[in-house]
């Protein structure tokens, strides 16, 4: 063999074994390139659905195979921390309830010999100041005292199929003597095929109710009385400027909803999800009167949602405010 064939031979061979060598490092770099893909596409899948899971990559690359632990290891971490903060809410969740029960009973006592008192006394002022302060204390320790049986997931919602349209009656009839007191402008839509006997004395009753079909909702009756009495309180107290209340019922393909409406001074939009905040209050703003010590709202919207429905706000300052109670439809309504 001469030297030309020779020199040939190897010109090919150091080609062969550059070509070789480049196939491996392209092949090692999308290997690792789509190894690096799959850690990222997995991880962000486990940060958004908030799993316990780990990262699982086959891969011969050493430093891949270390990232990945070090990955875990932190989601490792990750999850004892939710786990203990988990465990620690649901402590002082607990811890508040009992607190909560324990002060309303040295409470109750107080009131009652602040009532002797004052009757033994007459009008007197000092002691109606102080008694009226102290059923304050009382009702904030008691909504205290349901927000943390709430949040600690100790109360169970006893649902049933209720007529909404006579819920939402009955709810607005004991209002109606002190909307027509404050002269407001009440408009009122609730479907259904007649106004039910309702006897309330020296009050005019509107015909509130409009020809269709009785419309039928899954909740806690308590629960539902609770939350349109404080969204109509909070109407008739903090929307007062408008001088109007509209309750409307209406239907969605899957809920039940009742608007409760006002026209007064509203809740700007930066705000609108923080009136729901426990114990959120804010410098003339309407957020904090409507709320008083923080909770009512609150309250609200964990029982609305504890029926398996939801409390949403929408509000144009100075034109419309709306809290609209959604409720799921009775299985039969949603077959209907």
């Amino acid at each position: 063999m001469d030297n030309e064939t020779l020199l040939f031979f190897l010109v090919c061979a150091v080609l062969l074994l550059l070509l070789v060598i480049v196939y491996q490092r392209l092949a090692f770099r999308a290997g690792t390139r789509k190894s690096l893909k799959q850690i990222s596409e997995k991880l962000s899948d486990i940060l958004e659905k908030d799993t316990d899971e780990k990262i699982m990559v086959f891969t011969d690359h050493k430093e891949l195979a270390d990232l990945c632990g070090q990955i875990n290891r932190m989601l490792l971490d990750r999850q004892k921390i939710k786990t203990d903060y988990i465990r620690q809410e649901i402590s002082v969740r607990k811890m508040l309830a009992n607190i909560s029960h324990d002060i309303k009973t040295p409470l109750t006592v107080i009131l009652g010999y602040l009532e002797i008192m004052r009757m033994e006394n007459g009008e007197d002022e000092s002691l109606r100041k102080v008694e009226a302060k102290a059923k304050q204390v009382m009702e904030l320790i008691s909504q205290f005292f349901t927000l943390a049986k709430l949040e600690a997931g100790d109360r169970k919602p006893v649902i049933t199929q209720i007529d909404i349209a006579q819920v939402c009656r009955e709810n607005v009839l004991s209002f109606y003597e002190l909307l027509v007191r404050k002269e407001f402008t009440v408009d009122i839509s609730v479907p259904d095929i007649s106004v039910p006997d309702i006897s309330v004395p020296d009050i005019s009753v509107p015909d509130i109710s409009v020809p269709g079909r009785r419309l039928m909702a899954q909740g806690e009756r308590d629960s539902i009385d609770r939350i349109l009495n404080n969204l109509i309180s909070n109407a008739l107290r903090y929307g007062a400027d408008g001088k109007y209340i509209g309750i409307f019922l209406r239907e969605e393909k899957e809920s039940v909803c009742i608007d409760v409406v006002d026209k007064g001074r509203g809740i700007e939009k930066e705000f609108a999800q923080s009136v729901f905040e426990r114990l959120y209050t804010l410098e003339d703003s309407r957020s904090r009167q409507i709320q008083g010590n923080g909770l009512g709202l609150t309250i609200a919207r964990r029982l609305a949602r504890e029926m398996g429905g939801d409390l949403v706000l929408e509000s144009r300052p100075g034109v419309r405010t709306v809290f609209t109670l959604r409720l799921r439809k009775s299985c039969a309504e949603r077959n209907l």
